[in-house]
């Protein structure tokens, strides 16, 4: 079930809305997570997983840009949630945004699906 929105942060070039659907919280950050943005989508992250919140998922469809700092957001919030015998999905990813974990390598430690609905299904 649907709960709506639940919470939201904005910091300048990057928003981030939080909404829980059943066990499970649907974190969508929008627009650019570098160095100055990080903790925008750290936060929220680390409020879920403090809330007993196991299965994150990342709706990618509105981030318009990542680089290294928001991918170790990504990666550190990666590992509070298996510690927690949860994990983290990623769904929707822009071409841009998905060349960063390519190159990386980072999409290998991710489930990464094509949409939101996929990813919630699983």
């Amino acid at each position: 079930m649907d709960r709506g929105t639940v919470g939201s942060a904005h910091m300048g070039r990057l928003l981030v809305e939080v909404r829980k659907t059943g066990a499970s919280a649907v974190v969508t950050p929008a627009g650019e997570l570098d160095h100055h943005t990080a903790d925008v989508l750290r936060e929220p992250l680390e409020s879920c997983l403090d809330e007993g919140v196991t299965k994150l998922v990342v709706d990618c469809s509105r981030l318009e840009f990542c680089d290294s700092t928001g991918l170790n957001v990504l990666l550190g919030a990666r590992l509070k949630a298996e510690a927690a015998g949860g994990g983290i999905h990623l769904a929707g990813m822009l071409p841009v945004v998905a060349r960063v974990f390519e190159i990386t390598g980072a999409e290998a430690v991710f489930t990464v699906h094509e949409t939101l609905a996929a990813a919630l299904a699983e």
